[in-house]
């Protein structure tokens, strides 16, 4: 009898904190045998439900020790980060859509493989996401059909990110990333460890 685990992964293209934990979370998922579903999502349907604040509106003492955190976590785990970035905050909301036409045409491995190229195109090479024309080079330099592109302006792909965005604030999802395994929120990168125990049969 299977005894691996599925992992819902609820994340926004833009959130530094998602690209600090994606390889590792990949890493995890992947020791552990379990099944990933790739579940990008508009924080900005979240928030106002959760009670978040896009980091614009938050308090400038909050703001600054994101900056902090962002350069400690970047040098602890030694992953390249620009803490601030040429292009954010940026609109993602084409960059989630093409990672779900990924996810539905070629699978989770290759899904997985977008995120972490649209992750590094903010963070570590100063691209911009809520370019069309970098999101098609994106999918090229993945490998992928460049037909993904045009797929990923389709009403069935909106759908389901709208869907994703819903799924999550029924959860009551909060903040990107979370992980979800058996109805159980590990929100944030930082809480990798204890998705990892989590997974253990």
């Amino acid at each position: 009898m299977s005894t691996s685990k599925t992992i819902d992964y609820y994340f926004a293209p833009q959130s530094p904190w998602t690209y600090l934990g994606h390889s590792r979370f990949a890493a995890i998922a992947a020791a552990a045998g379990a099944t990933v579903r790739v579940r990008p999502i508009d924080m900005g349907s979240v928030f106002p439900v959760s009670g978040g604040l896009p980091l614009g509106k938050r308090a400038p003492q909050r703001q600054a020790y994101r900056l902090v955190d962002l350069a400690r976590y970047s040098s602890y785990l030694g992953l390249p980060l620009n803490v601030k970035p040429k292009f954010f905050p940026v609109a993602s909301d084409d960059a989630a859509r093409v990672i779900i036409a990924v996810d539905v045409h070629d699978g989770t491995e290759a899904a997985m493989r977008m995120c972490e190229a649209v992750f590094a195109a903010v963070w570590v090479q100063e691209r911009n996401i809520g370019d069309p024309k970098v999101l098609d080079s994106l999918i090229v330099e993945c490998g992928l059909s460049p037909k993904r592109g045009e797929q990923s302006l389709s009403q069935a792909v909106q759908e389901r990110y709208e869907a994703y965005t819903q799924e999550a604030i029924d959860i009551q999802v909060f903040g990107a990333p979370s992980y979800v395994i058996d109805g159980e929120i590990f929100w944030g990168q930082d809480r990798l460890d204890f998705v990892e125990r989590a997974l253990r049969p």
